[in-house]
């Protein structure tokens, strides 16, 4: 029962929420309503358990000795100080809570991923390196896309800008159209097992 409950509540759910998609009757349209008033509650208790166990996590680092202790210590002294002064100063205009947000957490946010753009120039100088005739096609294109996308571009030739864009239309848009419907199979093949009780991964580790 431990297990089974769950399984069949996942279940009945899933089969509700797909069956809202192919029937527009009011009773069904006002229980979907419904549901999802559900779901702002869950999504606030998920919110709640993310904190605790950030908290949790932080409280263990700093337990701990070495250099992890600090950066634990600042983490806590951050979430305690944007809870008081949530709580206790609001969060509207002109707050001391949108101060620190938009002065600390803003630009350390902006400084962690622009840190990004590195790793990325990393992955496409090993990726554009023309080993195979399928990196010589992506080098290629990178080449005629990053032209188009300058003023030289258009210097070069008055056909540049055309081409960048039949790329972005044309092939571009294909294989994002092919690897969205096979993302899409993937989540459905993935709903009919969780919904069937194949999948039981969100019950945890002990349940498989």
């Amino acid at each position: 029962m431990r297990t089974r409950l769950p399984v069949i509540i996942c279940g009945v759910f899933g089969v509700f929420m797909a069956a809202q998609y192919f029937i527009t009757a009011e009773p069904v349209t006002a229980m979907y309503r419904a549901v999802l008033d559900w779901m702002q509650i869950i999504f606030v208790c998920a919110l709640l358990v993310g904190i605790l166990n950030v908290i949790l996590r932080q409280l263990k680092s700093a337990a701990r000795p070495g250099p992890d202790r600090v950066y634990a210590g600042i983490a806590l002294f951050g979430i305690a100080l944007m809870v008081v002064l949530g709580f206790g100063w609001g969060i509207g205009r002109g707050s001391a809570f949108l101060w620190v947000f938009n002065n600390v957490q803003a630009p350390m946010q902006t400084t962690v991923f622009s840190l990004l753009a590195f790793y990325v120039a990393s992955a496409a100088y090993r990726g554009f390196r023309a080993r195979h005739f399928e990196s010589a096609l992506l080098i290629a294109a990178a080449l005629i896309i990053l032209l188009g996308r300058v003023p030289i571009g258009e210097m070069i030739s008055s056909h540049v800008p055309a081409v960048v864009s039949w790329v972005l239309n044309v092939p571009a848009v294909a294989a994002k159209r092919a690897i969205l419907i096979g993302i899409g199979l993937g989540m459905t093949a993935t709903a009919i097992k969780v919904i069937a009780g194949l999948e039981r991964a969100y019950l945890g580790s002990r349940t498989r």
